[in-house]
């Protein structure tokens, strides 16, 4: 599966979503209907993208508009910008700061919600697709590991993951993500 065929499939998925379907469902009940190999090798693209934003600048965005963001909740927030679609991933990937424009972030926001963005569901939609093909909750992690390997594919050491800075900085993040700042600092005092 190339990019292009991985965001089509996050595509679908968000096409499907109704007001009793969230989008990791959907996710599930797309990928239910491919091959076990369509399936490793989603995760391999997931992957992929998903780590492309494990990043300081991005794991900010995340801790202000969750009021914090511990490692666990970061996994999920970088779940959940792939679950936002190709354009706003890549407008967060950019430029975090730009989630202060979407709806949802907007919505939660104004109503004190922290929950915006976060899609803890949607990093398993993998192996509880693989499991539903095969009946077995070990086959997917089995299967991946041996994907893996025929790959040549190793676990990664976290790259560069840019500049650390102090979350807990008002003014820094102010300066760095002003527009997220105006959504979710506005009541600090600072």
């Amino acid at each position: 599966m190339d990019i292009h065929e991985f965001w089509g499939v996050i595509e679908t998925a968000r096409s499907a979503v109704t007001a009793d379907k969230v989008f990791a469902e959907a996710l599930v009940d797309g990928l239910a209907t491919r091959t076990k190999g369509d399936i490793l090798s989603y995760q391999e693209r997931f992957d992929e993208v998903h780590g492309a934003v494990y990043r300081w600048d991005v794991w900010a965005a995340a801790y202000l508009i969750g009021g914090g963001c511990s490692d666990d909740s970061f996994m999920d927030f970088r779940a959940g910008l792939i679950a936002l679609g190709r354009d706003w991933y890549e407008k967060a990937a950019a430029c975090p700061d730009s989630l202060a424009g979407h709806p949802v972030v907007i919505d939660a926001a104004r109503a004190g919600h922290d929950e915006a963005v976060f899609d803890e569901d949607a990093n398993y939609a993998a192996s509880d697709a693989f499991e539903r093909l095969t009946g077995d909750d070990h086959a997917f992690y089995e299967a991946w590991d041996a994907y893996k390997t025929s790959c040549g594919r190793h676990e990664q050491d976290a790259d560069d993951m840019g500049e650390d800075f102090d979350f807990d900085d008002p003014d820094e993040m102010r300066r760095r993500f002003p527009r997220l700042a105006a959504l979710y600092l506005r009541d600090t005092g600072h």
